[in-house]
């Protein structure tokens, strides 16, 4: 009697896979990766976004919430909308209810020479003491301007009310290291500057000023936090999951998970670290070990990242595709303004003819 090969679907979601065009020869010198080549060569690919210089958003935002239908229909004229501050509310452990919540980080703003820089916010080593007594100070000011807020984690807060109207805010990577004007929240539908939420910036940025731990911080040589960041504006709605099975850290991810009635897990180290079942449906595995790198354009500790990945898990899944044990493994590359999406199989690695180098994969 015939062995019954398990039917396992694994997808890898990689926020900042891809680096541009112009950056990838650095970010790939003296790189081996002979698995990931040969899957990428043989896979099938199924989405190619390009994405724009400008959009708020970022690639893997957009493609999460829209795998888990979160994006209402009215809204999905605007390709750059990812409306995920609910989610991460609800897998921050607070209670998003039918309100449309907004989420806001505390950030450094740096003044360049003619302009203003966003750092990135993982960059400032905020400690969770300093978090309480900021927002301490921050509560009263946001509440007095009528707006609720939930601050169910020391550095994401979230913020709701009708004065803020519907707006457009950037992902805090996405303006990280640019120039802001371009990237402040604006009404979404108008396209002109948030009165309400300005005035909220303001007040809080005037209640930091000259603040004891900012003070403190600067003394110990650390970046001042000096303002507030808004994103993910968007309200609870049903939503649906495609995988059985969902590993991230990432609160969007999460919370879409715990919406869709699909209890999320932190992502595992490696593949032999998958649990070893035959579960049916796909699992999906969020790994963000490109980021940080991406973000400070530091291409060696970007390609390290990738050589830890390949020995971690793009070689150990070539061979489960091999033997069997994998039915099917699809990748979801993403750089900061476009995407890929391809899926390989046992059969597909049988199509040696097939050549698709890395390099070409990189989006202009």
């Amino acid at each position: 009697m015939p062995s019954i090969m398990p039917v396992h679907h694994l997808h890898l979601l990689l926020p900042f896979a891809l680096p541009s065009a112009a950056d990838a020869a650095t970010a790939l010198h003296g790189l081996e990766s002979a698995a990931l080549d040969k899957l990428l060569a043989r896979a099938t690919l199924e989405e190619r976004v390009i994405g724009e210089d400008f959009q708020r958003t970022l690639p893997h935002e957009r493609w999460i919430a829209r795998r888990f239908d979160a994006v209402a229909p009215a809204d999905r004229l605007y390709a750059d909308d990812a409306p995920l501050a609910p989610f991460m509310l609800l897998a921050d452990g607070g209670t998003p209810g039918d309100a449309s919540w907004a989420c806001i980080e505390p950030v450094h703003v740096r003044i360049a020479h003619d302009h203003l820089v966003l750092i990135d916010p993982d960059t400032l080593g905020v400690h969770t003491e300093e978090a309480r007594a900021l927002l301490q100070t921050a509560r009263p000011v946001i509440e007095a301007l009528g707006v609720t807020l939930q601050a169910p984690t020391p550095l994401r807060w979230y913020v709701s009310g009708e004065a803020l109207g519907t707006l457009a805010g950037a992902s805090p990577l996405r303006a990280t290291g640019r120039n802001i004007e371009i990237w402040l929240p604006h009404e979404a539908r108008t396209g002109e500057r948030s009165r309400a939420w300005m005035k909220l910036q303001n007040e809080v940025q005037m209640a930091w000023f000259e603040h004891p731990l900012n003070i403190e911080r600067e003394s110990r040589g650390l970046p001042a936090i000096n303002s507030i960041w808004l994103h993910a504006q968007g309200a609870m709605r049903p939503v649906t999951s495609p995988f059985a099975r969902v590993m991230s850290d990432a609160a969007a991810t999460r919370g879409l998970a715990l919406a869709a009635g699909v209890k999320p897990s932190m992502p595992p180290e490696s593949f032999a670290s998958l649990p070893k079942d035959d579960a049916q449906g796909t699992t999906l595995v969020e790994l963000n070990a490109f980021s940080a790198p991406f973000i400070e354009q530091d291409w060696a500790r970007w390609n390290a990242s990738l050589k830890a990945l390949e020995s971690g898990w793009f070689a150990p899944a070539l061979q489960a595709l091999g033997d069997g044990s994998l039915g099917r493994l699809s990748l979801t590359l993403c750089g900061d303004t476009g995407s890929v999406t391809l899926s390989v199989t046992r059969a597909d690695l049988r199509k040696f003819w097939r050549r698709r180098p890395i390099a070409a994969l990189f989006i202009e």
